[in-house]
């Protein structure tokens, strides 16, 4: 991120959590004809916005969310790790689909049967697919999140036996958000040419292989809305409108993204590969929020909203205050609020019923 130049690493790496597709991925009920079927678990890989814990265990993360005033609105009122004042699309999903209320972090340390029979989260802040973002951020690559599935499929082996981890894996929904702080950090603040489109091909084949069958993956969001882009891309940091050549860029990228998943979905055989759309919802709730009870979209509930996250939303940090969360769309300066979360959840749910609906019910 940007800011004076001594805040440049902390800051700079700030952006690199930036959420996507926010995961881009499912939950809660869908349209009243189109049904969401029975998934035996939900299998989350990506970044900041799913989540749920991992680099509370990781000490060198740039990027924790362990910390208050993260997690106020929380269950327990107590931070988890998760980058958001509540719940996050993961929770939402598996909720809804009556698998679970929440979806646990694959490190924590208790860790129970029942988690591992229903699924975890492998996502890490900060991440993207290219390794170069994971390595600034110390976090866990897309690389070794597969890596740990691969360690989670053999621990349900353990628990469960080898057919019925096979039917838990090839009935689960697999979730995949990042790109967004590749994007950013490399392209935007680096100029480094970013080739991740071919490593979305590797990602999802790997997946694929261990067993995934219905894959979503998340597109980028409109980057140029997020707090603390305006605050650092504009030469006025207080004229608060989007940046539109960074939401231009979104959108060429995922239209890309949409297609590529396409043909790679026809080179799975079996499976069900879909894009999740975060852009257009996400943007809906910014340019519209009276539709959604928002009343603030342009800065973030933590601290001054402009550029407060990880570290510099803490408890040195006032807050619109437990209340009022639901107020705004963005909890700190790049994350949006679990109300804001939720409404995408709705959404995006819709999404994967309508793209299910169409598709062939993937193969074992």
């Amino acid at each position: 991120m940007h800011l004076p130049r001594t805040a440049a690493a902390a800051t700079t790496a700030l952006i690199i959590i930036i959420l996507t597709a926010a995961v881009d991925i499912l939950v809660i009920t869908a349209s009243p004809n189109q049904q969401l079927p029975n998934f035996t678990a939900v299998i989350i890989f990506g970044d900041s916005t799913v989540d749920t814990g991992n680099n509370n265990y990781l000490p060198d993360a740039v990027f924790r969310a362990d910390h208050r005033p993260y997690g106020e609105n929380f269950p327990t009122g107590q931070p988890t790790g998760r980058f958001s004042d509540g719940k996050l699309l993961p929770d939402f999903f598996a909720s809804i689909l009556g698998i679970k209320q929440l979806v646990p972090p694959f490190l924590h340390p208790n860790l129970s049967d029942s988690d591992i029979r229903t699924g975890v989260s492998f996502a890490s802040a900060g991440t993207g697919y290219d390794d170069l973002t994971a390595t600034i951020a110390q976090a866990i690559s897309m690389d070794e999140q597969v890596e740990m599935f691969e360690e989670y499929v053999a621990r349900l082996r353990r628990v469960v036996g080898d057919d019925a981890a096979k039917e838990t894996v090839h009935g689960a929904l697999v979730a995949v958000s990042a790109g967004a702080n590749d994007f950013v950090d490399n392209y935007y603040d680096l100029h480094y040419i970013i080739t991740e489109h071919w490593v979305h091909i590797i990602i999802m084949q790997r997946i694929y292989n261990m067993g995934g069958r219905t894959i979503v993956v998340g597109g980028l969001p409109p980057i140029g809305c997020l707090p603390i882009q305006m605050t650092v891309k504009l030469k006025n940091p207080f004229d608060r409108r989007c940046v539109e050549t960074q939401n231009q860029g979104s959108q060429s990228y995922n239209a890309k993204l949409k297609k590529l998943l396409a043909k790679l979905q026809s080179s799975l055989a079996g499976s069900t590969v879909t894009y999740s759309n975060v852009y257009d919802p996400l943007l809906d709730m910014i340019t519209h929020p009276s539709k959604y009870g928002f009343v603030e979209t342009k800065q973030g509930c933590c601290g001054s909203g402009l550029v407060e996250m990880a570290a510099l939303c803490n408890e040195e940090s006032p807050t619109c205050g437990k209340e009022m969360a639901s107020n705004y769309v963005f909890w700190d300066s790049v994350h949006p609020t679990s109300t804001a979360y939720q409404i995408l959840a709705t959404n995006l749910s819709q999404q994967l019923a309508s793209a299910l609906s169409s598709a062939s019910p993937p193969s074992s």
